[in-house]
């Protein structure tokens, strides 16, 4: 289990436009679908990480506790489905509608959004305030897989309630640490 930090993205960058496809619904969602969000939760996740299967049932429960309060959330994977099968559109709507998600599960074929976020693991959070500035990224929690300590989402919890009530979160952020997003290999050129 290979772990890779988070790039952090610079604060203030704005959210990167994308369209992109739902696994669950088969429809396109846009970033532009996300204005008038108090705050929109973008997440780079995956179906077979480690990492991520340690925080899932967090992000169920993120959901909920959010809900109504203004959070648009959006998950996305941009992992070679190729080289990874289990993280298929296929699996991403099975893996969604087993953790009864209500939000997006977008999938990220070109790679070209996870390298506009510079995403680099999955998880990876990247949080906006309703202006589209980011405004928090790196991880839910200090917890880690293959250990006692459940995800509290601690962390992230603590962005989204400063993002929510109008106010900038702790400058004192942690990357996030995940399996590295599973780039597609390009042949060189004959």
């Amino acid at each position: 289990m290979a772990a890779t930090p988070s790039n952090m993205l610079a604060l203030g960058t704005q959210l990167p436009s994308f369209t992109l496809p739902d696994a669950v619904s088969g429809r396109m969602l846009s970033s532009r679908d996300l204005a008038g969000a108090r705050a929109t939760l973008v997440m780079f996740i995956c179906n077979h990480c480690p990492f991520v299967k340690h925080v899932l049932p967090e992000i169920g429960r993120l959901e909920r506790d959010y809900a109504g309060r203004g959070l648009a959330l959006v998950a996305i994977n941009s992992n070679d489905v190729v080289a990874y099968p289990d993280d298929s559109p296929e699996h991403m709507k099975a893996l969604a509608l087993e953790q009864g998600w209500k939000f997006p599960f977008l999938f990220d074929d070109s790679q070209e959004v996870a390298r506009a976020f510079q995403a680099a693991c999955t998880p990876d959070f990247f949080l906006f305030d309703a202006t589209g500035a980011l405004a928090y990224r790196g991880r839910m929690d200090e917890t880690r897989p293959k250990t006692e300590a459940v995800a509290t989402g601690r962390d992230l919890r603590a962005a989204l309630d400063a993002v929510l009530a109008g106010t900038a979160p702790a400058a004192d952020q942690h990357p996030s640490i995940g399996c590295n997003i599973k780039w597609k290999v390009v042949a060189a050129p004959h």
